[in-house]
């Protein structure tokens, strides 16, 4: 009997009315319900999943600069959890912090890509999604940390902190204006919408010869065409810019991709 199945059976509500999954994070349920009934589905939900401390239910979709879920309890008390990724916790509020666990394969790969001894700059970094594996599976690399969003920075601090990790830097601050100048290996830019704005940013603290991890959206057949915009502002920086590989991440829309382009440039002789 599936989950479907077995809510309908447990509440009497009919199938069609019900959710044939859900996403658990942590020990928290979050559930996209198509009617009422939010109560007694919880609480269905709760005898289905007994490791679950909490149910929730998504009420709208990701907004705003800081990139916050709109999600609500309907069962359960706290909204905190700590999940487990990659030998890795992130310790976070469901409702204040998203959660992408479409990203899960990006994230263990970016952690796989430095090599010894790298400066690694993550200009968006929330709660540490890539911040906390690249400086747990990277012990020899530094890993600086810049975040604006204060709900994100505690939790950054505080996954830093469980995960035991002594070799990352965490700045509260504007990636726009306080990333530092010729430091990085490596920097991680990993923000939907695709964050063109922050590329000048970036290369002021690439060093002469380092590797940029640049996301966006593209439609099907474009992906390569991620490359452009850092390949255009290298060459105003004066580098020039090698597409080393096209990772497509998940599905975004109809035809259109979460698209991560990987970037090596290398300052030009003057």
């Amino acid at each position: 009997m599936n989950f479907k199945e077995q809510l309908s059976k447990i509440t009497g509500i009919p199938k069609e009315e019900l959710p044939t999954g859900y996403q658990m994070i942590g020990d928290i349920v979050i559930l996209q319900l198509k009617n009422g009934n939010e109560e007694k589905i919880a609480k269905a939900v709760s005898e289905i999943i007994p490791n679950a401390k909490t149910v929730c239910v998504k009420t709208g979709e990701i907004t705003g600069e800081y990139r916050e879920p709109s999600i609500k309890k309907i069962w359960g008390n706290s909204t905190e959890t700590t999940h487990h990724e990659h030998d890795c916790l992130f310790t976070f509020d469901v409702t204040k912090i998203m959660w992408a666990k479409g990203n899960m394969n990006e994230r263990k790969r970016i952690a796989s890509q430095p090599k010894k001894g790298e400066n690694i700059l993550d200009m968006f970094a929330g709660i540490g999604y890539f911040s906390i594996p690249l400086a747990k599976h990277n012990p020899t690399c530094q890993v600086l940390s810049i975040e604006k969003n204060p709900n994100a920075i505690h939790y950054l601090k505080k996954n830093a902190e469980i995960n035991k990790l002594k070799n990352i830097t965490i700045k509260e601050g504007d990636s726009m204006t306080d990333t530092p100048n010729k430091w990085a290996d490596r920097i991680i830019m990993g923000y939907i919408p695709e964050p063109i704005g922050f590329l000048k940013s970036a290369f002021k603290a690439l060093k002469d010869k380092g590797v940029i991890h640049y996301e966006g959206v593209r439609n099907t057949g474009e992906e390569e065409s991620l490359f452009l915009p850092v390949k255009e502002e290298g060459i105003k920086q004066g580098y020039e810019c090698k597409l080393l590989h096209t990772q497509t991440v998940k599905s975004y829309g109809p035809k259109r991709w979460h698209i991560v382009v990987d970037v090596e440039c290398i300052k030009k002789n003057e």
